[in-house]
């Protein structure tokens, strides 16, 4: 066991272009009828891309993102409000 705490580094580089991939590949999804945030969150949890629908090209779209990013813009659009709360 380590006591060390790895340190990953993110920047905002392409933060607008990941959000419209993410946004572009959650309506292909709903389109065809599954569930995005179900299909999403395997895509990023096992890297298997047959969770992503082709409809829409929505497939290689997403894979042109690298997955680690994903998760990393996903949780940083979910704790931005924490983020932004300067109160802790």
């Amino acid at each position: 066991m380590s006591d060390y705490t790895q340190k990953l580094n993110y920047t905002q580089e392409h933060s607008d272009e990941i959000q419209a991939t993410i946004r572009r590949v959650y309506c292909s999804l709903l389109e065809k009828g599954y569930s995005p945030i179900l299909q999403l969150s395997g895509y990023i949890l096992t890297g298997d891309p047959t969770y992503i629908t082709n409809h829409n090209h929505a497939r290689q779209i997403i894979q042109r993102v690298d997955r680690d990013t994903l998760l990393q813009a996903l949780v940083q659009g979910y704790l931005k409000d924490v983020e932004s709360d300067k109160r802790w």
